[in-house]
């Protein structure tokens, strides 16, 4: 067996994987069942299977990562990788709780680690500005040029998501 090493939520972890064949016709465990079997990562979840709905999303070097159709030869050794299980009362986790953004929460491991990963981002390229509302939806519809993976939450809560989106922004931008 394979073996690949990252930085998860800040931790260094190592452990074995399922890979088939060498080159370009090489093939291995998906990303998200690796985290989720070996390393006990509950936050990101099996959802569609083929990269549709966000809900196996994690961040992979900083990046919006669909997990669940991530192979895991492709994940560079020693990348940080980070989920919604490492993150302790992040200012989107307060504010999804706040607004009541998840009805059935299925979909929050997406929201968050997506929208995450974007807001981040910005802010690292100098961005200091709040999303505007438009924005916020632009994003979690797959219609920035920055980003065209779609987030879907199937109870139908996105204004709440979208105001979750900005008062979290709100507050990292402090």
């Amino acid at each position: 067996m394979a073996e690949r090493t990252i930085r998860l939520n800040g931790k260094q972890v190592s452990s074995p994987y399922r890979s088939v064949g060498t080159g370009e016709g090489q093939a291995s465990e998906q990303l998200l069942y690796w985290l989720r079997e070996r390393h006990g990562q509950h936050g990101p979840r099996f959802g569609c299977g083929v990269s549709q709905c966000g809900a196996c999303t994690v961040l992979v070097d900083g990046s919006p990562v669909r997990s669940c159709t991530r192979q895991l030869h492709t994940v560079p050794d020693h990348a940080e990788v980070r989920t919604l299980d490492g993150l302790r009362a992040h200012p989107l986790q307060r504010a999804f709780v706040e607004v009541q953004a998840g009805q059935c929460a299925f979909c929050v491991n997406g929201m968050v680690m997506g929208v995450l990963g974007w807001l981040e981002t910005r802010i690292a390229r100098g961005n200091r500005a709040v999303p505007s509302d438009d924005e916020i939806k632009d994003f979690l519809s797959g219609a920035l040029p920055e980003s065209d993976d779609n987030y879907i939450c199937r109870c139908g809560t996105h204004v709440r998501i979208v105001r979750a989106v900005s008062l979290a922004a709100k507050e990292m931008l402090r």
